[in-house]
C-alpha cells in the first residue's frame, strides 16, 4: 500500500501522509510526496496544495532505521526543494508533533498551520545530529539567529501558540477537523490572490558582533564534550556569511561528519535501547495489569518523600507512613517545598499544587495502609528492618496489593520470604533524587508473578520514568557494577591518584560527576553501612579502605561538611583536603601499596572496564536481558555519558578483542581477584561479535 495519496477537494489538492505509526519519512514516503507533488503540479485546475498527514501526528521525523544503510533517492533535501519550487501555494497542515525532517518539510512549503495543540522543533542533537535537510538555513530565517539556535542546541519542541509568536507559523487553529480548517485556509489564500513565498528568500538578520563567540561560552557547560552542537552553530553562522545554496552544501557536509561520529552512534543506540527496555524477554505484552489507584509509601525520609512526591504528582491518591510525628512532619515539609519550587518555577499553577497536595495524607499507623494498591518501602537498607516491614504488610494490606521494596542492594526472595505472598512482591529501586532520576530498576524475584511486572513497567511510565527490569542478586544490575567501578576508584587512590585527579578525568571524559564527589553527594555512611550488611565480601584489606576510614572518622560527605572533599557551610562545591591526602598516603603505607604517578588512560579503562567486566558476568548470569538494559541503567541512573551509549555500546565500539586483550593484561598486571576475564567476553572478543549480538536464554 503506497503511504501517501493525493485528492482533490473542488481547487485544492490534499496530499496525504499515512505511514504509522509516527509518518516518519521513509524512502516510500519521500518517493509519494514527490509523485503526488508532480501529480498536483500539472492539475491546473489545482489552485492550492495542502500537505496533510493521517493518524496521531504529522511527520515526526526521518526514518532512524534508515541511517545505516546506503541512502536512496530521491533524498529529503531534494524533496523540500521541490515543495518550496512549486509554482502552486503548498500549505502544511500539522498536528501532533512536527519534529526533524517533518519541520524541515513544513518550513519548505509556503505557509504553516497547526492545531493548538502541536509542537514543532528540531531534536537532531539528541541523536548526535544536526538538521540537514536545510532545517539549519531555513529556521533563523523564520524566528530569527537567537532562537534558531535555542531550539535546536536544546531539541526541545515549541509548543504551537509560542511557535506563532516566533513567526514560524502562520495560523494557530483549534483542534477540531484539522482538514476542514486548512482547506478553508487554502481557499482563503487563492481568494486573496496570494502567491507562493520561499523561506530561502528571507533575509538572516539582528545578529550582533561577537554573537557566536558569546554564545558558544553561554552553552560551553551544558554541551561540554559534544560533537554536534558547535557543527550547528558553524551552520547558522554560514547562513549569515554565505548564499542559501553554498551554506546548504555546507550544512550537508557537517550533517555526514555527524552522522559518522561515534557520538551520533552512541545517541542513537541510546533512543533504541531506551525503547527495547519495555519488551521483557519472556513477558507476554498483553499481561494484564492491577489496577493502581492508591500509593502508600514507607518511611518519610528523603527518599521515601520524593517517592510519595512523583506518586501524587502522577495523580496517585498517597499515604505517606512513618513511626513517628517528627520524621512525618519532615516528609510533609519535604513535599511541599518540592511541590512550591515547581510553582516558583512556573511547572504548575498554586491550583494544581493544591490539588496534588489534597491527594496525600499522612499517618503512623499500619491500618492505614490497608486499601493501598501498591505499597512502597522506603527504610533504611537493612535486611532485619525490611523483613520485618514485610511481614507487617502481609497482615495488613489488601488480597492483591503490590508490596515492593526500594531496596538498592538486598535480596528480593528473602524480602518475600517474610510474607506469604511472594508472588506479589517486587524491587522497585528508585535512584535519589526520587522526584528527578527518571530511571526505576524494576527487580524480579524468583516467584513475582507477570502481572505485578507489567503493573511495574506501567507505573514507571505513569511517574515518567524508564522502567528496566532486572533478574535478583546483591546490588542487581546497577549497583553491582558500581561496586567495580568504585573498586578502582579506591584502589587508584591508594596508588597515588588523588581524588579530585581521578574526578576531573572521568569528568572530562564525560561522566556527569566523579566517583568521589558522587560518594560525597551519597553520603559515605550510605555504602559503609551497605558493606556491613555484606557477607561476600573480597577477601582484600585495600577494598573500599579509604571510604571505610572516612566513614569511621564521621566523614560522610556533603551531609556533614566533610568527606573525600571539605565543603564550607552552605556550599556544594568540593575543595581538595590535605588531611584526606595525608589519610590516604598513611593507609597505602600501612598496605604496603606503592604510590606512584598514573596516567588519564589508565584511570579511565579501569574504572570503564571495571564496568564492562561486570557487565559481561551479569549477562552470563542472567541478571540483565539485554547488554542495552544495562546501557539504559548506568546512562540514566549514574550518569554514564549517553553520547558514549552506555558501557556495553562504548566496549562494542571500541571492539571487544582490544578491551579483552587490556582486561588479561590487568589481569596479569594486577590479579586475577577482580581481572579474570568473564567467559562471555573471551568467547565474544574470539568470534568477532558484540555484546550487542547476545541474547540471554
Amino acid at each position: 500500500m503506497n503511504p501517501v495519496s493525493i485528492e482533490r477537494h473542488s481547487d485544492v489538492a490534499v496530499i496525504t501522509v499515512d505511514n504509522p505509526p509516527v509518518n516518519a519519512l521513509s524512502h516510500a514516503v519521500r518517493t509519494g510526496i514527490a509523485e503526488c507533488l508532480e501529480t498536483a503540479e500539472a492539475d491546473r485546475s489545482v489552485k492550492a496544495i495542502v500537505l496533510f498527514c493521517n493518524g496521531r501526528t504529522f511527520i515526526a521525523g526521518a526514518d532512524i532505521r534508515e541511517f545505516g544503510q546506503p541512502p536512496k533517492p530521491p533524498h529529503l533535501p531534494d524533496i523540500i526543494n521541490k515543495l518550496e519550487n512549486c509554482s502552486k501555494p503548498i500549505i502544511a497542515a500539522m498536528h501532533g508533533t512536527a519534529l526533524g525532517g517533518g519541520l524541515e518539510v513544513a518550513m519548505g512549503c509556503h505557509y504553516r498551520l497547526a492545531v493548538a495543540s502541536a509542537a514543532v522543533g528540531l531534536p537532531e542533537v539528541n541523536l548526535g545530529l544536526l538538521p540537514g535537510a536545510t532545517g539549519t538555513q531555513r529556521l533563523p530565517r523564520l524566528v530569527g539567529v537567537q532562537k534558531a539556535l535555542d531550539m535546536m542546541i536544546s531539541g526541545v519542541p515549541l509548543p504551537a501558540n509560542k511557535a506563532l509568536a516566533t513567526g514560524l507559523l502562520d495560523r494557530v487553529v483549534d483542534d477540531t477537523d484539522l482538514l476542514q480548517q486548512a482547506l478553508a485556509y487554502a481557499h482563503e489564500i487563492i481568494a486573496a490572490g496570494a502567491k507562493t513565498r520561499k523561506v530561502r528568500d528571507l533575509p538572516v538578520t539582528g545578529v550582533a558582533t561577537n554573537f557566536f563567540t558569546e554564545y558558544r561560552q553561554q552553552i560551553a557547560r551544558k554541551t561540554r564534550g559534544l560533537f554536534a552542537p558547535e557543527r550547528i552553530i558553524q551552520c547558522v553562522e554560514f547562513a549569515t556569511t554565505l548564499s542559501f545554496d553554498d551554506a546548504v552544501a555546507k550544512e550537508r557536509e557537517l550533517f555526514a561528519a555527524c552522522k559518522d561520529s561515534p557520538q551520533s552512534a552512541g545517541l542513537r543506540h541510546a533512543f533504541f535501547a531506551e525503547r527495547a527496555v519495555a519488551k521483557v524477554p519472556g513477558l507476554d505484552p498483553k499481561t494484564a495489569t492491577r489496577d493502581l489507584q492508591k500509593a502508600a509509601i514507607i518511611g518519610a525520609g528523603t527518599m521515601g518523600a520524593g517517592i510519595a512526591y512523583a506518586c501524587a504528582n502522577a495523580g496517585f491518591d498517597v499515604v505517606l507512613l512513618d513511626n513517628d510525628d517528627a520524621g512525618l512532619e519532615g516528609g510533609r515539609k519535604t513535599i511541599e517545598k518540592l511541590f512550591s519550587g515547581g510553582v516558583e518555577r512556573g511547572k504548575m499553577s498554586q491550583a494544581d499544587m493544591d490539588e496534588r497536595l489534597a491527594l496525600l495524607s499522612y499517618s503512623k499507623e499500619y491500618g492505614a495502609l490497608a486499601d493501598a494498591d501498591i505499597v512502597i518501602e522506603a527504610v533504611f537498607e537493612t535486611m532485619a528492618i525490611k523483613k520485618e516491614v514485610f511481614t507487617k504488610l502481609d497482615s495488613v494490606c489488601k488480597k492483591g496489593a503490590i508490596l515492593a521494596s526500594n531496596t538498592s542492594t538486598l535480596d528480593i526472595d528473602a524480602i518475600a520470604a517474610a510474607t506469604k505472598r511472594p508472588e506479589d512482591v517486587i524491587g522497585l529501586h528508585f535512584f535519589s533524587p526520587a522526584h528527578i532520576m527518571k530511571l526505576l530498576e524494576i527487580v524480579r524475584g524468583k516467584h513475582t508473578s507477570d502481572d505485578v511486572i507489567a503493573s511495574s513497567l506501567l507505573l514507571a511510565r505513569r511517574l515518567s520514568k524508564i522502567g528496566t527490569v532486572v533478574g535478583n542478586c546483591f546490588g542487581f544490575v546497577g549497583n553491582r557494577m558500581l561496586y567495580s567501578y568504585g573498586r578502582e576508584n579506591q584502589l587508584m587512590l591508594l596508588e597515588g591518584a588523588a581524588p579530585e585527579y581521578i574526578d576531573k578525568v572521568l569528568y572530562d571524559w564525560g561522566m556527569a560527576m566523579g566517583p568521589n564527589a558522587v560518594g560525597d553527594l551519597a553520603g559515605l555512611d550510605v555504602g559503609y553501612k551497605v558493606r556491613q550488611e555484606r557477607t561476600d565480601l573480597p577477601d582484600d584489606p585495600r577494598f573500599y579502605r579509604v571510604a571505610n576510614a572516612l566513614a569511621e572518622r564521621g566523614r560522610y560527605g556533603q551531609k556533614t561538611g566533610k568527606g573525600m572533599y571539605l565543603y564550607e557551610s552552605g556550599s556544594r562545591t568540593p575543595t581538595p583536603d590535605p588531611e584526606v591526602a595525608a589519610l590516604i598516603k598513611a593507609e597505602a603505607l600501612a598496605l604496603g601499596v606503592e604510590q606512584r604517578a598514573m596516567s588519564p588512560e589508565e584511570i579511565i579503562e579501569r574504572c570503564i572496564y571495571g564496568l564492562v567486566v561486570e557487565g559481561a558476568r551479569i549477562l552470563e548470569d542472567g541478571i540483565a536481558s539485554r547488554s542495552s538494559d544495562i546501557d539504559v541503567i548506568w546512562m540514566h541512573g549514574y550518569g554514564f555519558p549517553r553520547h558514549r551509549g552506555g558501557p556495553m555500546f562504548y566496549a562494542d565500539s571500541i571492539g571487544l578483542d582490544k578491551v579483552y586483550s587490556r582486561v588479561c593484561e590487568f589481569n596479569k598486571r594486577f590479579g586475577p581477584m577482580y581481572w579474570e576475564p568473564p567467559r562471555l567476553l573471551q568467547k565474544l572478543a574470539g568470534e568477532g561479535k558484540k555484546f550487542a549480538d547476545y541474547k540471554t536464554d
